[in-house]
């Protein structure tokens, strides 16, 4: 596979990166096979690219996997990605927005396929409940994103966080490799890293409601520099005296701080709460 060139394809499209859409494209073919080889792909594999961009990845997904279905939400780049992909008669390309796209809609995706990409740090947290939570849920999502983020992915407490949480309550999540930021066109200022989820069977704690659970972790991690039963009642709008209760339900103290809390421990604190909680904002 010959590497492709990102600013010819770019120059002879006349198209610029978008830095609001985070498009900084992978090129680098030893971080290319990183990616590829970190989704374990089999020969009668779907995957679902998101974000495909000029179409680096795509290639290696297309020679490992049976179809590959590549959703990129920037229509500016798909005669670029058009022209990279014309070799491969198994890779569709869908423009949309991966937030908004009914995936259960999308034809052939069955549950059990992988997921690839190259996203913007702060949709990520929004991706990955959207592909885990869909009718038609994948069991492995590789992800190449910033290493300040991937770390952040995989804390445990007492340094957990709010993407912690979230990823961690439906997927085990590993670092693969950390890619340099050499490996990306345009070079962004920071490092990344390749990550690995493996989507669990059920989430990792019982939640009745799973709204409510992520309510509750939302207002705990509203305020990190506050105790818990301040930060509570603030992004609850609840009372001192109600968050007390809870907490003490939950055998938890007052004078805990997020961070510090297992996802065993925001499972009791949400099963605690729930009684306490109104209708969720508008």
């Amino acid at each position: 596979m010959l590497p492709l060139d990102a600013r010819t394809l770019l120059r002879r499209h006349n198209v610029r990166p978008k830095k609001r859409l985070g498009q900084n494209f992978l090129v680098d073919d030893i971080a290319l096979g990183k990616v590829a080889a970190a989704a374990e792909l089999q020969p009668d594999d779907t995957v679902l690219e998101i974000g495909p961009g000029l179409g680096s990845l795509t290639r290696y997904l297309a020679e490992a996997a049976q179809r590959v279905i590549a959703v990129e939400v920037d229509g500016a780049l798909l005669p670029a990605l058009e022209e990279t992909l014309r070799p491969y008669d198994n890779v569709e390309v869908i423009q949309a927005d991966i937030l908004r796209l009914n995936l259960a809609s999308v034809a052939g995706l069955s549950p059990g396929y992988c997921v690839v990409a190259n996203i913007p740090y702060y949709i990520t947290s929004a991706i990955v409940r959207h592909l885990v939570e869909a009718p038609v849920a994948p069991s492995r999502i590789v992800l190449t994103v910033q290493r300040e983020v991937a770390e952040r992915m995989v804390a445990q407490p007492d340094d957990m966080n709010l993407l912690a949480v979230s990823v961690q309550f439906y997927t085990v999540p590993r670092i693969v490799a950390r890619l340099p930021a050499g490996a990306f066109f345009p070079r962004p200022g920071v490092d990344s890293a390749i990550v690995r989820l493996d989507v669990r069977p059920q989430p990792a704690v019982p939640a009745a409601d799973i709204t409510a659970f992520f309510r509750v972790v939302k207002a705990g991690f509203s305020q990190r520099r506050k105790q818990l039963r301040n930060a509570l009642a603030g992004g609850l709008r609840l009372s001192s005296t109600q968050v007390d209760a809870f907490l003490a339900q939950a055998g938890i103290g007052p004078q805990r701080r997020a961070e510090t809390l297992s996802l065993s421990e925001w499972s009791a604190l949400a099963a605690a709460a729930i009684g306490s909680l109104g209708p969720p904002p508008a």
